[in-house]
């Protein structure tokens, strides 16, 4: 059996190659090829898509203005179940909406804020300093995307995060062995 063909589509730059993969969609939807003028819903959706990515830079911009919202709420008001709830929410959004938006490399950091809230048995021990690092990180990933060495600063700030991340729910869960399990059995959200 001869093994299967890639057919991801590179374009090479002077400094730099964009990689799109394989649609794999296609082949979720149907294995048969369409008919000339059949309606083709993966297509359809691919050109929504396509007319709607010079919008990407723009959300994303908008949603780390909400997470930073939602940041300077708990300052502001403190850690109470609503401002945790919207700064979850945010956060949670990006780590969802990130590689979507053409911004995959922030998820982990926003991956790592929503570990932090989730797995905090009393979130009003949440250190604020923790909250402006991974807020800060996001911001900073999307702002610097365009920089050659952006994967790699994403890959080390995300690792850095998880790690004093881990560190303080290994602490405040100490009494709770089936949290630190969840926390440090999970496989890390930063690229390796």
């Amino acid at each position: 059996m001869a093994p299967p063909k890639d057919t991801a589509a590179v374009a090479t730059y002077g400094d730099h190659e964009v990689i799109v993969p394989e649609n794999k969609l296609r082949k979720a939807v149907t294995t048969k090829p369409y008919d000339p003028g059949e309606d083709d819903p993966v297509a359809r959706a691919e050109m929504a898509l396509a007319e709607l990515s010079t919008e990407f830079a723009a959300w994303m911009s908008s949603e780390c203005e909400r997470l930073d919202q939602a940041r300077q709420s708990v300052a502001a008001k403190g850690l109470s179940k609503t401002t945790i709830e919207v700064l979850f929410h945010a956060a949670h959004d990006i780590k969802g909406e990130a590689a979507t938006f053409g911004f995959p490399a922030v998820a982990a950091a926003a991956d790592s804020l929503c570990r932090l809230i989730e797995h905090t048995p009393d979130p009003n021990r949440i250190p604020l300093t923790l909250v402006d690092q991974h807020v800060d990180s996001v911001r900073a990933i999307y702002r610097e995307y365009t920089r050659s060495d952006a994967s790699e600063m994403a890959t080390l700030l995300t690792r850095r995060l998880r790690e004093v991340t881990d560190e303080f729910l290994i602490s405040e869960n100490r009494d709770r062995p089936e949290t630190i399990e969840q926390i440090v059995g999970g496989p890390p959200t930063a690229p390796e």
